[in-house]
């Protein structure tokens, strides 16, 4: 029994697997620049939207599927966390994927051998945003830093304290404050 395809095929991260066949060992390389989809990062940083993503992609047909490797290259653009400041950061990292044949990963069901985490073919048709996200979201910064030594914001003010590094305020501690007003009634009484 075929499944309708949900895929459309002029998606930018719907890759076409038809000419590989079904015969393992043959593969297609695939070079391509891409708009970023959405929400490719962070709250604090990530690639932005239609910003460009380069894949240089191997596909292979394999006894199971087509393995789909390579490298996903993109820029991924956010702020400092600790003072504000934009951050930007070269990403450059590997994929592997495996994309299983319908009839396979309902065998693997049928003898009880079921894995969320498998990808399907739909039809000849691979979905490779998903794929991306999950090799370009946790290699982004957890925490990303303009400088590793940013000395961030002032507490009290919010400068940033990397362009006045002898920032600073006078506090006075609380308990001392009493004092502060005698010192000041002394003044006014050397000045009559």
């Amino acid at each position: 029994m075929q499944r309708p395809v949900h895929l459309d095929p002029r998606s930018p991260f719907v890759l076409d697997t038809h000419e590989l066949g079904r015969r393992p060992g043959s593969t297609r390389t695939v070079q391509l620049t891409v708009g970023a989809p959405e929400d490719l990062g962070t709250d604090v940083i990530g690639i932005p939207p239609g910003t460009d993503v380069e894949l240089d992609l191997r596909l292979e047909a394999v006894m199971e599927g087509v393995l789909v490797s390579g490298s996903v290259r993109g820029r991924a653009v956010g702020e400092c966390v600790r003072c504000l400041e934009e951050v930007v950061e070269d990403v450059d990292v590997s994929i592997q994927e495996l994309y299983v044949y319908p009839e396979r990963a309902a065998a693997a069901v049928e003898e009880g051998d079921e894995d969320e985490d498998v990808r399907e073919l739909e039809g000849d048709l691979i979905d490779l945003e998903p794929a991306l996200r999950d090799v370009v979201v946790p290699a982004l910064p957890f925490q990303p830093l303009c400088r590793p030594d940013c000395p961030g914001l002032c507490f009290e003010c919010g400068a940033r304290l990397a362009d006045d590094p002898d920032h600073s305020h006078e506090t006075l501690d609380p308990r001392w404050s009493a004092l502060s007003g005698l010192t000041s009634k002394v003044d006014e009484t050397k000045e009559s």
